[in-house]
């Protein structure tokens, strides 16, 4: 009787196993597809935050040139100071792309070599 128990016992577990992992998996593929769909909005966001720092450096460009041209020094040094924070925000926001890229080329790998 026990040896039947136990017979039975194990069988339920061996057919249990596989629909456990399975769902394990899924779940997995799931939280894999949500990364890549992530990095790719952070790397559309980056994309915008860059074009909007280029647009802030011609504008600050521009302003420079006419503060200069007024004789306005005191406006044209907060300006060039406005210009070189837009060019920090600008590194960082080429960092993040490049980051985000590097993320996502590593998930799509991952979820590759998970399908295998």
């Amino acid at each position: 009787m026990r040896r039947h128990l136990a017979l039975f016992a194990f069988f339920a577990v061996a057919v249990s196993a596989p629909a456990v992992l399975s769902a394990q998996d899924s779940s997995d593929v799931h939280h894999d597809r949500k990364d890549v769909r992530h990095d790719r909005r952070d790397i559309r966001n980056d994309r915008k935050d860059i074009h909007q720092d280029r647009r802030d450096m011609r504008q600050d460009r521009k302003d420079i040139r006419q503060d200069v041209k007024n004789g306005d020094m005191k406006d044209a040094r907060q300006d060039r100071r406005d210009l070189r924070a837009d060019r920090r925000d600008r590194r960082q926001d080429r960092r993040d792309v490049r980051k985000d890229r590097r993320d996502l080329h590593k998930d799509k790998k991952e979820n590759k070599d998970s399908s295998k």
